[in-house]
Order: C-alpha cells, then structure tokens, then sequence
C-alpha cells in the first residue's frame, strides 16, 4: 500500500501509480491545461487502482457536460469493480461520485465533508467540496470547510497554498474582504501562478470598486499563467469588467476577441463550449448591449452552441446564458425547445432536478421575454425567485448579470418599485454605491436613489 503526497493511504501496490496520481490531482487542483491527459499514465500504471477510476468520474463530471456523463458512469462501473481492495476513504468517494452522478451533488457534498472529518488533508475531497458548494450557492459551507481543515495542514504541506486561495475565496463570498485579500496574497506569495488565488483577489477588488488596482493586479500576473487553463479566461473575464466600469468598451471588446472569447485559441478550440467561457463571453455581450454599446455577430457562435446543449442542465446557472444568447438572436423556436427542454428535466426526482424547475425555469423564461419585448413579464417571472437565484451558483460579480436584467426590465415596465427593490437588495450586499456602478447608477439617479 501507498501514500499519496498528503501522507493518505492508497490502495495501489504501485509507486509509479500512487506519483501518477499525485500528478493527476495537482492537475485538477492547480488548473493546469493537461490535468485530464494526466489520467491516462495514471491508469495504465495500475488499472486495478479504484481511487484512480473515481478521479476519472470526478473530472468528467467537472465538465459540466451531458455528454461526458456516461463517460463518468463508466469510470464509476470500473471504480466500483476495482473496490475489493480500496481503503474505507477511497469507498466514500465512490460513493460521492455516484450521488453526483445521480443528480444529487449536495449528497456527494455531504460525503466529502465526512472524508475530510477523518482525513482533513485530502484535497480531492477538499477541493471538490469548495467548488461544489460554490456551485450550489453555499459560500458558507465553503468557508466553515476552510476552517475545519486549516488547522490539519501546516505551511510545509504540499496544497497548503490550495487551501489559502480556498480561503480567500470562501472569505469574499461571505464578505469578508481583508481576510480574503491577505490570504490570496499570501498564496500569490507562493505560488505566483496560482489561478484561484488571482482570481479570489480580482474578486475582493470588483467587490470594493477598486477597478484600477484590478487591472494592474491581473496584468502583473499574466505572465505567470503558461500551461493554466480556461480559469485565466475567467480572471481576464474579471480585468474586463474593471474596464467595463471604467467605460472603456473598446478595451472590453478587444480582450473579448483577444482573450476570453478568443475563438482561435487552442483552449477554446479544444472545448468551445466550457460552462464558464459561455458564462464570460453571454454575461458580458449582454452587460454591453444594456449600455448600447454594438457587438456585432458576435451572439451567433454562442447562440449555435446553445441549441447543440439543450436538453443539457448539468450547470444550472449557465442556463440563463444560453437563453441570452437564444434571445438575443431572435432564435424563438430554439428558445422554446430548450424551455421544454428545461421541465422535462425539472421532472425527475433529484436536487438538481428541483433547482431546474424552481429557479432555472423561470429565469430562463425571463431572459426570453426580455429579448421579445415583455419587461412586465420579466419582473413578473423574476421577482419571486429573486431571493433565490443564489442557489443556481456563481458568484456575486456573475449573480449581477441577472440583478441587472431584473432592474432594467422594471425601469422599461415602469415598475419603479420593483426597481428600487432591487436597488435595494444589491446596496444591502454590495460594499460599492450604486452610483458608482455602470450597470446602476442610471437607473438610481432616475429614482433619487
């Protein structure tokens, strides 16, 4: 039996699988391009290795993709017939891989956390739990996992800058500005590569209106991102919107074409559809035709790209962005196809099934009346699951998106109540004054707000 670089046990008899598999997880857990082609070495070293099959699962599910699913259903099937010899940990997380499978992330959640009570350091299970939970809407439960673990790694322990950039994060969702920012630091200090502390920190500034120091903190790491994955398009995504803010729409375009939504690079290339590049690019085609800024074609490729996904519900919040792009191109057939689409998955009888149809549903609904010209409908759509949205995931600076389309479809209605509500809702959460945000302040100065 062998340990993993965190001192677990695994059921491997191989050295050459248990360092295979410590190269696979660094990976996954620090975003490089190649963590998937990383499984291959790992399992033709020990094809017997059941915790190695479940890593295969886990990264297919991570795609957030219907169509990898039954590509993660059969590592799942191998994962289990490999498990004679698996350690109690390497079972639970079989088992968490399957309730993911299944439709019930909050249970393979669930089993991460009772992993991490006996094995604090396993940051497989770490790692997914924070992201995971991200994904559900529940920062808190990102951050009581930091505080649980922390005291279980030392800063001589491989990951330990993995668990300062999940502390960051964590911290900021739950608007805890200067813990966030000193540990992201702190794991920059590390590891100037490190994508989810950049990122944790790109955060702290949107969230603060610290729009020029944003620019710069992106533009002195830059350099350091060889080798990183689609995440460094997310932290351009984020050097976009301090330009946003700022009214540069030219620089926004051009680190649209240039970078994030750069359609010939090879990131994008090798998966041109990727959950959260089509969140960037719809997120902030629509953030730019609010302030009435032309962006050409550039709808078309993500609206083809939407019809080939329907039926697909794997990431809930990217749903709206797909009706965005729908909408926006006047594809109402398609629009409709996918909103069938939508309550026939809502009909099984899963967690994730219930976000569909609950919230999933009705914004996507929204999104389309918006585009056909109903912004009565879409305050009426919206407004009672406004208290909700955070459930589908994301995070404040990606929730904006749909508080803005909610805010501006009440100022077409005339329904100024329904405005200040929300005017309301975002200056109780969001440190920056309406006034000095694009997306706001117009529609505040119209109030008196």
């Amino acid at each position: 039996m062998q340990r993993d670089s965190q001192g677990l046990k695994l059921s491997t008899a191989s050295a050459h699988a248990a360092a295979a598999f410590d190269y696979a997880v660094a990976g996954y857990v620090t975003y490089r391009t190649d963590a998937g082609q990383r499984l291959a070495p790992l399992l033709a070293a020990d094809p017997e290795f059941a915790l190695a099959h479940a890593l295969k699962g886990y990264l297919m599910m991570l795609s957030y993709k219907q169509a990898n699913v039954p590509l993660a259903v059969e590592a799942l099937a191998a994962a289990r017939r490999c498990s004679g010899t698996a350690t109690a940990r390497e079972k639970l997380h079989i088992a968490a891989l399957a309730e993911w499978i299944e439709g019930a992330p909050d249970r393979s959640v669930g089993i991460w956390e009772q992993i991490l009570r006996a094995h604090p350091r396993d940051v497989l299970a770490f790692r997914l739990a924070h992201f995971t939970n991200f994904w559900l809407g529940r920062p808190d439960r990102m951050l009581t996992s930091v505080r649980a673990v922390e005291p279980a790694w030392g800063e001589d322990l491989p990951y330990y800058g993995t668990l300062l950039a999940c502390r960051c994060f964590a911290h900021e969702e739950c608007g805890l500005y200067t813990e966030a920012e000193a540990a992201g630091r702190a794991a920059i200090a590390r590891d100037p590569g490190d994508l989810w502390a950049a990122h944790g920190v790109a955060h702290v500034m949107e969230m603060q209106g610290r729009r020029a120091e944003g620019i710069a903190w992106i533009d002195g790491l830059r350099g350091n991102w060889d080798g990183a994955s689609n995440l460094k398009y997310h932290v351009w995504w984020h050097a976009a919107m301090f330009h946003l803010e700022h009214g540069e729409t030219d620089r926004v375009l051009a680190l649209y074409d240039g970078v994030f939504r750069d359609l010939a690079s090879p990131l994008t290339e090798a998966v041109p559809d990727l959950y959260i590049d089509v969140q960037n690019a719809a997120s902030m085609l629509f953030r730019l035709q609010l302030h009435g800024v032309d962006v050409g074609d550039r709808w078309s490729e993500l609206a083809d790209k939407a019809e080939v996904r329907i039926g697909d519900t794997l990431s809930v919040f990217t749903l709206p962005h797909w009706m965005m792009a729908l909408g926006a191109t006047g594809r109402g057939a398609a629009a409709r196809r996918m909103l069938a689409g939508l309550r026939d998955a809502a009909q099984a009888d899963t967690p994730h099934a219930a976000l569909v149809g609950t919230i999933a549903v009705p914004l996507c609904e929204a999104v389309l009346a918006y585009y056909e010209g109903g912004p009565a409908r879409v305050v009426a759509m919206m407004r009672p699951v406004l208290g909700e949205m955070y459930r589908l995931g994301g995070s404040h600076a990606q929730q904006d998106v749909l508080e803005q389309l909610y805010l501006h479809a009440a100022m077409q209605a005339d329904r100024h109540d329904d405005a200040k509500l929300l005017l309301e809702r975002v200056s109780g959460r969001h440190p920056v004054p309406v006034s000095r945000r694009i997306g706001y302040r117009g529609p505040a100065a119209r109030l008196g707000f």
